[in-house]
């Protein structure tokens, strides 16, 4: 392995070991904490969940390009409809993760209800590729929104210079790093107050958007429906835009440790959260309509500031800088969140042992959250992000479709479980069928890319045999581990 169950050791640094075994335990268990003994704070409340999963949600996508859901569905209607329905399967699927949450009081999300269902190599493969590729790559390219964005009121005239998003880009990622690093209060903190400037944004577009229809601004919604045919292509693909725009439903499940009363707060959070963004999305995409032709929006590389150019006068300047916070914020709940899943991982022996320790002033997964530093700073600066992204796009709904599928399995493997919150059996089943057929077709369609992401996230087995599975290691790469 990584690491071998250990005895839980005080360490001569800054940071304690988690327990022995590589497992916490639960933190609703009721029994006193060990003397000396550092854990994860329950400091999670249900407005900070809230926050968490709009924060996250909420990045870049719906203020800058919804175009690529027009452009797939072929008319203002058919879009408007898929971003409806793709916020209603993702209610669904964040439903499944609201049992899963309350049943599974465990951090970790995806990698811990994996583990739970299907045992140990899935779940190694869903974190090895998440920790190498996905984190890393996603957190750069919101982060290069946020570069963008941030000095886009300094270059209103001119091209912005790549090197200096890059650059202002690396500052944003590291100081979410050290606010991560520094305090989990403050984290959730700057993440309500994100969240409540993300909704600010919104509601800035949604208003004007209003006002138009009751000046009777409804030409661009004359038969509706009319336009380009979809194809048979284009619809699927319209559909895994959008519930890429939704994704971060989940994150709240990485730190369920953290959640005060998670049997409450993680169901009402989920469904609360979910309502908000769906109504949300759906009312901006009518306020662009009334402005914006379906045309012009499909020409648009930022609709949001298309819209506000035409109706706000100077005011359109602090669309850049709403759109910014709204990166920055997408930034902070993801880091925040998937610090967690390597934590957790570690804390299973699937990870380095190091990834498991907790600072004993600061209560923060300190490792578990400055790990990815380098690694999101060498996608930056040398990588094809967005191709990227598009490799391992599939992966994310191949284990999100393969998690709501272990909550079936888990009914009639465990039925006994205490479930706290349960959902009806056709809400599981209608969502993982959605998500793995979403997998398919991108195989079908995207052979290349899809097949390399493939590969990669293959790789992940080999991976599992070396480094956890074989035990005769030589001495120097058992060191090399930090075993």
């Amino acid at each position: 392995m990584f690491r071998k169950a250990a005895v839980p050791t005080v360490s001569n640094g800054s940071y304690l070991q988690g327990q022995a075994n590589g497992k916490l335990s639960s933190m609703d268990s009721g029994q006193p904490a060990q003397e000396g003994k550092v854990v994860l704070k329950k400091k999670v409340t249900l407005l900070r969940g809230i926050s968490i999963i709009i924060g996250t949600i909420i990045g870049a996508g719906i203020f800058i390009s919804p175009k690529g859901i027009l452009k797939n569905t072929g008319s203002v209607g058919m879009s408007l409809t898929v971003w409806t329905v793709c916020g209603i399967l993702s209610l669904f699927g964040a439903l499944c993760y609201a049992e899963l949450g309350t049943c599974i009081k465990k951090s970790g999300g995806h990698y811990t209800y994996i583990l739970e269902a299907f045992g140990p190599l899935p779940a190694f493969v869903r974190v090895w590729v998440e920790l190498l590729i996905i984190r890393p790559a996603a957190t750069a390219v919101i982060s290069l929104a946020f570069g963008r964005y941030i000095l886009e009121p300094f270059f209103m005239q001119c091209e912005i210079p790549e090197l200096a998003i890059k650059l202002i880009t690396a500052v944003g990622i590291t100081l979410v790093m050290v606010l991560n690093s520094t305090s989990v209060s403050w984290s959730a903190r700057i993440q309500m107050f994100l969240t409540f400037c993300k909704l600010v944004a919104i509601l800035i577009i949604i208003v004007p958007g209003v006002i138009q229809l009751i000046k009777g601004e409804t030409q661009h919604f004359k038969n509706a429906f009319a336009g380009n045919d979809a194809s048979v292509m284009g619809l699927p693909l319209a559909f895994y835009s959008g519930m890429y725009a939704y994704s971060g439903w989940f994150y709240l499940n990485f730190v369920t440790e953290e959640v005060e009363n998670p049997e409450k707060n993680i169901p009402l959070a989920i469904c609360i959260s979910m309502i908000i963004v769906t109504v949300g999305y759906v009312l901006t995409n009518v306020a662009y309509f009334t402005t914006i032709s379906a045309g012009e929006l499909l020409l648009s590389k930022a609709v949001a500031v298309t819209f506000a150019e035409r109706l706000m006068g100077s005011f359109s300047l602090a669309v850049p800088m709403f759109v910014a916070l709204s990166c920055f914020g997408s930034m902070n709940g993801g880091i925040f969140a998937v610090s967690r899943m390597f934590f957790v991982a570690s804390r299973e022996g699937h990870l380095p042992e190091i990834l498991s320790m907790i600072h004993v002033r600061k209560h923060t997964p300190l490792p578990a959250v400055i790990v990815l530093h380098p690694l999101t700073m060498i996608m930056l600066f040398n990588g094809d992000l967005y191709s990227l992204l598009n490799f391992l796009s599939f992966a994310r709904w191949l284990f999100i479709g393969l998690v709501v599928a272990g909550l079936i399995y888990l009914r009639y493997k465990r039925p006994d479980m205490p479930r706290p919150f349960k959902v009806p059996i056709f809400i599981p089943a209608l969502f993982s069928f959605t998500c793995l057929f979403m997998v398919a077709l991108s195989l079908y369609s995207d052979p290349v890319n899809t097949g390399i992401g493939f590969a990669i996230t293959l790789t992940g087995i080999p991976a599992y045999y070396l480094f956890i599975v074989w035990d005769n290691k030589p001495k120097w790469f058992r060191k090399l581990l930090g075993k």
